[in-house]
């Protein structure tokens, strides 16, 4: 407090920070990038381990036999639903009755705001079936959901059959301590928010549903299954959910117990565990492991089912089963042992999971990487910004100092007003306000005059309204009085910084993900860039090149190079379009906020730093 209070230490620290400031700015940069980098090599790891007493033990003996019971309610359910041309209701309703679970069905309907082509829908209308296990040993005020999606063709067959036959072995069974849920949902993501919505009485995304009949206790956690095939040589488990949630780190540490204790081949992000911690292609298997963690999170869409169950605090993972070339094979009785081990577990449970990890990124899923160690990447990123604003506070508030840089009295007496300095920013706040509604507001006069379809239509216009930001008249300042000089620019620059260190922040608390790739690409130049006009054409191209479109771009392009299925240039934007329109329909679906996010804050921010370059 003395330094600070001093005016003489004061001065000569300020003095210190601006003589020093590039170099320590470039400093940050390199010490965060190589924080981040660093946290996959295993001294920055911490070893997984189950916080929760409950889930402990792996001693419960599984007793699970129904693998030819399950293949054979696959067969049935594929026939069944070949014949109906969609999901079998009556015969599942009839089944899961067979079984003496209390059988329910809900209605559903929800038109998109365009159609999806991608899965070739428009006007959604389906039905989801559940049953309820009553607990027979327990007040039946809590549960546990096991959920099967009922996809399209023969996908998911295999998930669908194996539910069954669990939850008929799980009948015979007396030691359940909360009910339990076995859901079939229709429409994927869809038919899931359509049923947590009513199952809590809630409506939140517009969707039309009937109501729920019948309900069991409060949801403490659930499981998503994908399987495909009658024997798999692998079980990834899958943890991103909407908006980048992550479940309690104990259900990712009971998965990998289970699959240890069964001898199922367990991945993250589609990848096995190598032990070889110390060599290079140790370090970057757990590079790319955790960048992938990184871009799935960071992108917001929910990477299964189970990702729609975190909005309402119930920690649920979707495990995928892979059949591969690999010689070793799983059968339904291994996969049913596996998740007759760990709904035991979960049986056990006295009081919501809370005592591990919710914050976390995992190179392997033997390691994990916490909040208190890759936030201080992320923290070194935001120095920059504030060294540069306090750079420019001291030059527009120290005329010597700004005499030094060769500012003219005449310029250093001129003040900007805030109204030019407000016009900018509410110019390409208004442009973000056009990205956000246009493109879904104007589709049908969008294909009325042009030869496109609805969803080109709304892609198109976000992208030309996006261009169209570029040629605004950013230069509205020249008629105003006062900001036509040095202080105007630096003044908007000094807003700029702060207002992009306020939202990088925030976005991080939420999604450290995507945070922390905006970080790394539009920290640096918009640090640095100065309506200099022998740079300005460098520094527009910089500009461009970390712009949130790019950025996505890239992000695509690397994400493909790191599940090694390298793409073209010319699938690359083909991919881009479909992540374009895919996230607007996650935001209207499903409430993801990628899109309002980018659209309302980060792109008219992004604008203003592209205004002050094009400073006249």
């Amino acid at each position: 407090m003395g330094l600070l209070s001093d005016p003489n230490r004061r001065r000569a620290l300020t003095s210190l920070v601006t003589r020093l400031n590039t170099p320590l700015c470039v400093l940050c940069y390199l010490v965060g990038v190589s924080w981040f980098m660093g946290l996959a090599f295993e001294p920055f790891m911490l070893r997984t381990y189950m916080s929760e007493n409950a889930m402990g033990s792996t001693m419960v003996e599984e007793k699970f036999v129904f693998g030819e019971r399950a293949i054979s309610y696959t067969r049935e359910f594929a026939g069944q639903k070949k014949k109906t041309g969609g999901m079998p209701v009556d015969w599942l309703v009839k089944t899961m009755k067979s079984r003496g679970l209390e059988v329910y069905t809900q209605s559903f309907s929800q038109t998109l705001p365009f159609p999806d082509e991608v899965k070739e829908r428009y006007m959604v209308r389906g039905t989801n079936v559940y049953g309820i296990l009553r607990a027979p040993r327990g007040p039946r005020t809590e549960s546990i959901v096991l959920s099967a999606p009922c996809s399209e063709g023969n996908n998911n067959n295999q998930a669908v059959g194996l539910l069954l036959a669990l939850a008929s072995y799980f009948r015979s069974q007396i030691y359940w301590a909360k009910d339990i849920i076995f859901l079939v949902n229709e429409h994927d993501l869809i038919g899931m928010e359509a049923w947590l919505e009513a199952y809590h009485d809630v409506n939140m995304t517009g969707l039309t549903s009937s109501p729920i009949q019948g309900r069991a206790g409060a949801i403490q956690a659930a499981l998503s299954l994908e399987l495909s095939s009658d024997v798999i040589t692998s079980m990834d488990v899958a943890l991103e959910g909407l908006n980048g949630q992550l479940p309690n780190l104990d259900l990712v540490n009971l998965f990998y117990a289970f699959c240890q204790k069964t001898g199922v081949l367990c991945t993250i992000q589609g990848k096995l565990q190598r032990t070889d911690w110390d060599t290079l292609p140790g370090y970057t298997h757990s590079l790319s492991t955790m960048l992938l963690m990184v871009l799935k999170q960071g992108s917001g869409h929910p990477q299964g089912d189970h990702g729609l169950f975190l909005r309402y605090h119930i920690e649920a993972v979707t495990m995928r089963g892979i059949n591969s070339f690999r010689q070793y094979k799983f059968d339904m009785t291994t996969v049913g042992k596996l998740i007759e081990g760990m709904f035991r577990k979960l049986n056990n449970l006295l009081e919501r999971f809370h005592q591990s990890y919710f914050f976390y990124l995992m190179p392997s899923l033997t390691r994990f990487v916490s909040i208190g160690y890759y936030m201080p990447a992320f923290g070194f990123l935001a120095l920059i910004l504030v060294l540069r604003a306090l750079d420019l506070w001291v030059q527009l508030s120290d005329p010597a100092r700004a005499l030094e840089d060769g500012v003219s009295e005449g310029e250093q007496d001129s003040s900007p007003s805030l109204l030019s300095l407000a016009t900018p920013v509410i110019i390409c706040h208004l442009t973000g306000l056009a990205l956000y509604f246009l493109p879904v507001l104007s589709q049908e006069m969008a294909i009325q005059h042009f030869p496109v379809s609805e969803t080109e239509a709304v892609v198109l216009t976000a992208i030309a309204i996006y261009v169209a930001g570029l040629a605004l008249p950013h230069n509205t300042h020249r008629v105003l009085s006062g900001a036509g000089t040095e202080r105007g620019w630096r003044s908007l620059k000094l807003f700029s910084l702060l207002y992009l260190a306020v939202l990088l922040g925030c976005t991080t608390l939420i999604n450290f993900s995507l945070g922390f790739i905006l970080a790394v690409t539009m920290i640096p130049v918009a640090a640095f860039i100065q309506p200099h006009r022998s740079s300005k054409v460098l520094h527009g191209v910089a500009l461009i090149l970390v712009s949130p479109a790019t950025t996505l771009l890239l992000s695509i392009y690397l994400y493909h190079e790191l599940i090694e299925y390298p793409v073209s240039l010319l699938e690359c934007w083909q991919h881009f379009l479909t992540a374009v329109s895919q996230g607007i329909l996650d935001h209207h679906l499903y409430g993801s906020l990628l899109y309002p996010l980018i659209a309302l804050f980060i792109y008219p921010c992004w604008l203003q730093f592209w205004n002050i370059v094009f400073w006249k």
